[in-house]
């Protein structure tokens, strides 16, 4: 590439990465990550607030211009080789007379990143990298970075960093009447809107139908050369309308009118490489029966099921587990479902043993109570699990008969408790 033209594009992206403000602190330790020697990758669904993290740390480093050298990928002005990645560090060199640090966004856009990468971590160089692909950073670290690489998996935002970016705060120890309704309403929006930054800064859910298509047409149909695209579509609409529940790939296969199981299986896999659908396998010690059980679908961020998928205010209960598994997984949790003669939602694993298992319902009344501890119970009796909890949106009476290791949780506590921890 014109030598001055990629200098002119490296100093627009690096002006832009400089002047951007009101960022919001994301529940990340970050000094940690500043602190490593090791190459630190942020990975996670786009518009998550990747590039921003990456702003975060920058500012927490007190860095000036000289001090790093920024480039985003995913830009068409440029043509995306590896030898881009030399020709950058170098520019940076000519222009500021040291050598950087690197600050490199979406850097899966770059076949081979990962040697140039291993090369310059071997000489002292402190490296950050963002990347919107699951399968390609994973195996691009396990053939270059094993053992050099801190892993940030970043999700949209949080409950909790969702009010703290609408400037709202609540001690959850001492809350009024008139707090806690106002708690509630704040959760029952988040909910709707979901946790994209743009989408809660913005307050328009019509972005989520672009991220949509972004993700499809750029990460998927463009990245991987595929033809069936409306055919790939229907899939993940189908997934957005079905967000909690059990899929087989005979559905699929009707739905999407493809008939290769073979192409099936990797349309799944390159929506799970690119964040937007996650596959919950059903609990079992033989790993075999877990690839042979039906699995549940869930998507990065509820907003995709709330906007793509079903009428919101009929499935507020799909929502609502839709929020819960995000939250366990950046919990850093192993979770499962559980299905026997009833079902549990979740079950949560360390090392080889089932340690919790968890219920959740928007509405706990007297109509579905039976139902859903006799899930949760059988669960805990299965795996001999001595807690479990019921995690709920709105308790419409507080008569229920009481068991024994069983936690009933309001849904915002759950999540604003533990953040807090």
């Amino acid at each position: 590439m014109n030598k001055g033209r990629l200098k002119e594009i490296m100093l627009d992206q690096k002006d832009a990465f400089n002047n951007t403000k009101h960022l919001i602190r994301r529940n990340i330790p970050l000094e940690k990550y500043i602190k490593t020697s090791q190459v630190v990758i942020i990975s996670g669904i786009r518009r998550c607030g990747k590039s921003s993290l990456l702003r975060l740390i920058r500012e927490e480093m007190k860095l000036e211009a000289p001090d790093f050298c920024y480039f985003n990928f995913d830009d068409e002005r440029i043509l995306a080789e590896v030898s881009i990645l030399e020709e950058l560090f170098n520019l940076h060199i000519e222009l500021y007379g040291k050598e950087p640090m690197l600050f490199f966004d979406e850097i899966q856009n770059v076949g081979n990143w990962e040697k140039f990468i291993n090369r310059k971590y071997e000489q002292g160089v402190k490296i950050f990298v963002t990347g919107s692909n699951a399968k390609l950073l994973s195996s691009e670290i396990s053939t270059s970075l094993t053992g050099r690489n801190k892993l940030i998996e970043l999700f949209p935002f949080s409950f909790s960093e969702y009010l703290f970016f609408n400037g709202k705060k609540y001690d959850i120890d001492r809350l009024t009447s008139k707090s806690r309704a106002l708690l509630q309403k704040d959760f029952n929006t988040y909910m709707q809107t979901g946790g994209f930054p743009l989408v809660v800064k913005e307050n328009d859910t019509e972005l989520v139908n672009g991220y949509f298509q972004d993700i499809l047409y750029r990460d998927i149909i463009s990245r991987y050369r595929l033809t069936q695209v409306n055919e790939i579509k229907q899939i993940g609409l189908y997934f957005a309308l079905n967000i909690g529940k059990l899929f087989s790939y005979s559905t699929l296969q009707s739905i999407s009118g493809v008939k290769s199981l073979s192409s099936i299986k990797d349309y799944l896999s390159y929506y799970e490489h690119s964040y937007l659908f996650s596959y919950l396998k059903k609990f079992d010690y033989s790993v075999k029966k877990q690839i042979m059980n039906s699995k549940k679908v869930y998507t990065a961020d509820h907003a995709f099921a709330a906007r793509l998928g079903f009428n919101f205010s009929e499935n507020k209960g799909r929502i609502l587990e839709n929020i819960v598994y995000t939250e366990l997984l950046r919990r850093d949790c192993e979770v499962y479902y559980y299905s026997g003669n009833n079902e549990c939602d979740f079950l949560i694993k360390k090392g080889l043993t089932i340690v919790n298992a968890i219920q959740v319902v928007d509405q706990l009344d007297r109509t579905n109570y039976e139902r859903e501890y006799r899930g949760l119970q059988e669960a805990m009796q299965t795996y001999r699990i001595p807690q479990g909890m019921l995690i709920t949106n709105s308790i419409e009476t507080s008569v229920f008969p009481e068991y024994e290791g069983i936690e009933i949780v309001s849904v915002w506590k759950w999540l604003l408790v533990k953040s807090e921890e």
